[in-house]
């Protein structure tokens, strides 16, 4: 057999695995040693596992995901997902749908000291279900929004799977959270205008809330301080200079870890809760991470990236028609697999497809900063999509009242104005690449 019928073969066999419901980082591991073996022979196999984990794990760059996801946990144990809900409530919560729309601004303003999806739906989840529970709105529009807006906690920067493709790419990580910010707004404001729009077309799912006086709305304002400043902190040091995205993210988590200890909510429970919740997550990433270098490796040696990126490019299509089937195939994926594993499964191969076709001629490292904020678009949606977004079961799980069904029904919209932005981002690139134009571009 050939290289590319070995590459072929083994990715049926990744496929298999997964239908079998084996973890995604072991299937790659298993389908990637296998074919290696088959292609290369056993001794190899283990020359690479020799140092291959270390070379992974050693990247500096990587330590970047432990310290995001550590942040996150410190950012729900210390209150600060309830800050920005009333902050917002408090402005907005009078509107019809307002208590809606204030979600989803507290979502993409956890979203910005988080960096995890799961987490922001989880944490905004507990916080803001029971108080549009208690406002009459409806459970599958409630859950469906909390759904929505937990997207936004991968889009809005710091953001785990960027740093990850940034890593997989060779791409700046500061360029990139920096590229991801209008979309991550443009996000919140599509999900706002579809509340908007359910609201008038559905009243009794997102009725008009309390009024606050301004007092009251200025209170609520001062409570989000801690999570302006460490915003501040952490984005701003990077861009002006004091510190790489790695010094950063350490920084925040001192921020965020004061923060949550001066509210009285990191006590010796909450901070071993941190630890176990960081260390679990970064296991699983560092598992995929690990499993997808083996098939990575195994792809390379039978140079099926660069003949697959050479048959397109021989095709001579569009190459927006070429985009386009690689975001179909996206959200194919994002009905079956998790964020992470999507990505870490195809930039080895979509990538060098998408730098060897000309988009207007585009430069390379616009281009890779542009393919990678539609990339996370494009997996983001698969967190709300059906049968497997788990952003819905894990809202779902605080509400076993709602039926999974309904709520997928009303992630619909939502939806909609996903794909709009994402077209919007395809044909108009200026929108992320603005950051070329700026002094540190």
């Amino acid at each position: 057999m050939t290289g590319i019928e070995w590459g072929v073969l083994m990715f049926g066999v990744l496929l298999l695995l997964l239908a079998l419901r084996v973890h995604i980082g072991i299937a790659m591991l298993l389908a990637g040693s296998l074919g290696y073996v088959m292609v290369a022979g056993v001794a190899p196999l283990l020359s690479f596992f020799k140092t291959g984990a270390y070379a992974r794990f050693s990247v500096y760059d990587l330590s970047v995901v432990p310290l995001f996801l550590l942040m996150g946990q410190l950012a729900t144990q210390g209150g600060l997902s309830r800050a920005l809900f009333q902050a917002g409530n408090a402005f907005i919560g009078h509107w019809r749908g307002g208590m809606a729309m204030a979600s989803v601004t507290a979502c993409a303003g956890f979203g910005a000291i988080c960096g995890s999806s799961l987490a922001t739906a989880a944490t905004m989840g507990q916080v803001a279900l029971p108080e549009m529970k208690a406002s009459h709105y409806s459970g599958r529009f409630a859950t469906a929004t909390l759904a929505a807006g937990g997207t936004l906690g991968i889009l809005i920067p710091p953001s785990v799977p960027l740093v990850i493709y940034a890593i997989l790419a060779e791409q700046n990580i500061a360029k990139l959270f920096l590229a991801a910010f209008i979309p991550g707004i443009l996000a919140a404001v599509g999900y706002m205008i579809v509340i908007s729009i359910v609201a008038r077309m559905s009243p009794a799912d997102a009725p008009a809330g309390v009024r606050h006086d301004w007092s009251q709305r200025l209170r609520a304002l001062l409570a989000t301080w801690p999570v302006l400043l460490i915003f501040l902190v952490v984005i701003g040091g990077i861009y002006g200079g004091l510190f790489t995205p790695t010094e950063a993210a350490a920084i925040g988590c001192v921020a965020t870890g004061f923060v949550a200890w001066r509210s009285g909510g990191l006590d010796r429970k909450g901070f071993l809760a941190c630890m176990y919740g960081t260390a679990g997550a970064t296991g699983m990433i560092f598992l995929i991470l690990l499993g997808a270098d083996v098939l990575n490796v195994f792809l390379a040696l039978t140079q099926m990236n660069t003949e697959l990126a050479k048959w397109v490019i021989g095709l001579q299509l569009p190459p927006l028609l070429v985009m386009a089937v690689i975001i179909f195939i996206y959200l194919v994926l994002g009905c079956i697999m998790d964020s992470l594993s999507m990505i870490l499964l195809t930039i080895p191969v979509f990538y060098p497809v998408v730098m060897g076709l000309d988009f207007g001629g585009m430069g390379a490292e616009p281009k890779a900063i542009w393919f990678g904020i539609i990339v996370l678009m494009v997996v983001e949606i698969g967190l709300i999509t059906p049968p497997v977004g788990m952003n819905v079961f894990v809202i779902n799980s605080l509400a076993r009242d709602v039926p999974m069904k309904e709520t997928f029904k009303f992630v619909m919209p939502f939806l909609v104005s996903d794909l709009l932005r994402i077209i919007a981002i395809v044909l108009f690139p200026g929108v992320v690449l603005f950051v070329f134009d700026l002094p540190w571009g």
